[in-house]
């Protein structure tokens, strides 16, 4: 359960809906998800998040699928049920295949193993790799 409301478009300030209809645009869909909804409470911190995220999450050096599924990994090592649920509906709409699926969760299993020995173990960091 929600620990603030979801604003609905009828309850939206004149801001938060501009940043809705932003949200809209960029995403060429009607449909605004919870996030943001749940935001929608804070309209300066909603307009900061979405600014930030939609210039992170654009194409750069690296392509918007891969950006995708970083943020399912990163969701998931967190915890973060709803992210990992959203980007993983996002790397699908890039284009993730199920093989890609797969694999990507055989990573995030085998880097979460990996790092709980050497947190485990505390092995030091080998000078090569160091920068």
């Amino acid at each position: 359960m929600a620990t603030v409301a979801l604003l609905s478009d009828e309850d939206l300030s004149p801001e938060v809906a501009a940043v809705f209809a932003d949200i809209r645009a960029v995403r060429g869909t009607d449909y605004v998800n919870n996030f943001w909804r749940a935001l929608a409470n804070d309209p300066s911190l909603l307009k900061a998040t979405w600014g930030r995220l939609k210039d992170v999450m654009a194409p750069g050096a690296l392509d918007p699928l891969i950006k995708e599924m970083l943020y399912v990994a990163v969701s998931t090592a967190n915890g973060c049920e709803y992210c990992t649920h959203s980007h993983t509906a996002g790397a699908r709409a890039k284009g993730m295949t199920d093989a890609q699926y797969g694999e990507l969760l055989a990573v995030i299993g085998m880097a979460m193993q990996t790092n709980g020995l050497v947190n485990a173990m505390q092995v030091p960091v080998d000078e090569a790799f160091e920068v």
